[in-house]
């Protein structure tokens, strides 16, 4: 199972950095919320996916779930969110500034 969720993230890191690499400002926030979810996979599958108890300390129950996984993940998640989110403001407000998302004419290299 980890295999096949690290060859997802990589997957997910390779569409990102081609998405990063386009022209259109659009496409540039795509690929970062791409990447993203792909380091997101991968802070999952380093914490081994295993399969356990939550940890809470009950008689009984010698193995555990490990949250750390969960609570870097869910940080995780909350800060690429307010970053795709400043990511599409700002792309917005370029596009109607300038009226073109294509990074070359924004340059100015014309």
């Amino acid at each position: 199972m980890e295999i096949i969720m690290i060859i997802l993230a990589s997957l997910l890191f390779t569409t990102g950095v081609y998405n990063l690499l386009q022209k259109q400002l659009l496409r540039i926030v795509i690929g970062t919320a791409l990447i993203s979810h792909g380091a997101h996979l991968f802070i999952l599958t380093m914490g081994k996916l295993k399969r356990g108890a939550p940890p809470v300390d009950t008689y009984g129950v010698t193995e555990y779930a490990d949250p750390l996984p969960q609570a870097l993940i869910l940080t995780s998640i909350v800060i690429s969110f307010g970053v795709t989110s400043f990511l599409l403001v700002l792309a917005y407000r370029t596009y109607k500034l300038n009226h073109t998302d294509n990074m070359e004419k924004l340059r100015g290299s014309e």
